[in-house]
Order: C-alpha cells, then structure tokens, then sequence
C-alpha cells in the first residue's frame, strides 16, 4: 500500500474511532512504528490529525457525526428528498442503495414499489425494506459497521460487481464548489464508486447542509451522475449542472 492510500485509511479509521494508537496502526498495516509515526506526524501538519503519546485522535469538528445525530439532522428536509427521488423510480426496476441515512429514507419510500430487486450494503436499508412483499433484497455481505450498520471490505466490493441495476442511489457527506462529492471512509468511498460503475443511471440523494461540509476522500463529480435531489443548490452549481446535463429535482 502506497504511503498516500495509507493515510487515508488510517484517517477514516480514526474518524470512525476518534483516535488511534501507534502499535495498532503498525501491526494492521504490517510496518513499523517508525512509518506510523512518520504517516501521523504528516497526517498532523495537514490538520487532519493532532498528536497524543502512543498515536493521534480527531481534532475537535474534524470528524463526520455520528449516526444518531445523522438520523435526526435535517431529518424533514431528507424525507421531502426520499419521497421526490422514490417518484422517479419506476416498479420493476433494479437498485443499488449505498450507507447513509438520506439513502434509509429512500429506502422508507419504497415500500409500496411493486417487483423491485434492492441491492445494498446498509443493514438499515435491508431491514426497511424487508417489509415489501413486491421487493426482492440482496446483501452485500461484508464487514459490519456496529456504529450505523454499514457493510464495507472486499466481499461487499465482490458482490457488487456482479449486478447491473437500472438505478444506484447514493448519499454523500460532503459537496464541495467544484460540485465533488466526499466522504469521510476509503472503504466507503470504494463501495460508492463501484455501485456508479455498476448501474445504468445515478441518483443522488444530499440535503443542502452537504454543501457547507468537507471530507477528504472523492467519490465522483455530480458531472457523472444523471440527476441530483436535494432542497437547495448553490448557484454557481446549478449552472455547472446544466452544462453537465446533471438533473437537478428540488424539493420546493
């Protein structure tokens, strides 16, 4: 593993686990301490990290937020979203729905499509929409992420690449100006663009807070995606869409 690939790693471990130690780190990697500190040391003149004896945790507002409060920020805004999104997704359809509570709410949504194959690797999503009788659900399987239900590694990568669905819809942490979407997990971040590769159109689902937010792993260009559904987008964005032919749905 590149020296580059590693920090980002080692940033989204301590963004999942708000720090992280030293010996850990070398023995997960399979390189010495001296690396580690080295990879810190960089990680901490960038701002990503602050140094602590035996390795480095999250600077304070640094870090994504947690779960619980994900469920419940901007918990209206992102029901609006889900139910414009779920509008444009036909029954009879095929699609991928990737980690994040906006992508949960889509999934609340779906409950009253008929003869829908729903591929994810969110628990959540899974549970959701188990309910649908008319709804055929494939889990990625993988690693469990205990803190939101997220299933990430090479086996949810696998299984992904065995699909072509009609739609993917996806959530992002972060929009930056240049209309790149970011988050927070490499891992995470894989899975997203494997589900893009993997599907004939490509949904966004972000409410506008996403566009204040930075993260520091690329997902892909709203340029790539078919269309976008959110409350608000800058209007700088907006006219970028339009060169992109990036669809732009709002909510009001």
């Amino acid at each position: 593993m590149t020296q580059s690939l590693r920090k980002l790693e080692i940033l989204g471990i301590a963004r999942r686990e708000g720090g992280v130690a030293v010996d850990q780190l070398a023995s997960q990697f399979g390189v010495t301490t001296q690396t580690i500190r080295r990879d810190l040391s960089m990680l901490a003149d960038e701002g990503k990290l602050d140094r602590v004896h035996g390795g480095a945790i999250i600077p304070a507002g640094a870090s994504n937020i947690g779960y619980r409060e994900r469920i419940v920020a901007h918990a209206d805004s992102k029901q609006a979203i889900a139910q414009l999104c779920a509008s444009r997704i036909p029954d009879n359809s095929s699609i991928f729905l990737n980690i994040g509570t906006t992508t949960e709410a889509v999934a609340r949504q779906l409950l009253d499509h008929r003869n829908i194959t729903a591929i994810t690797n969110n628990i959540n999503i899974a549970r959701t929409l188990s309910d649908n009788p008319h709804c055929k659900v494939i889990l990625t399987g993988g690693m469990l992420r205990n803190s939101d239900g997220g299933l990430v590694g090479d086996l949810a990568a696998q299984t992904i690449s065995q699909f072509k669905v009609d739609f993917a819809v996806i959530g992002t942490s972060a929009i930056d100006e240049d209309g790149e979407l970011l988050d927070y997990d490499l891992q995470e971040v894989r899975l997203s663009r494997a589900i893009l590769q993997q599907s004939r159109r490509a949904f966004l689902v972000a409410d506008s807070s996403k566009f204040q937010r930075h993260a520091p792993v690329r997902i892909a260009s709203l340029s790539e995606l078919d269309a976008i559904f959110t409350d608000s987008v800058p209007a700088p964005l907006r006219d970028r869409c339009r060169e992109w032919e990036t669809e732009i749905h709002l909510t009001s």
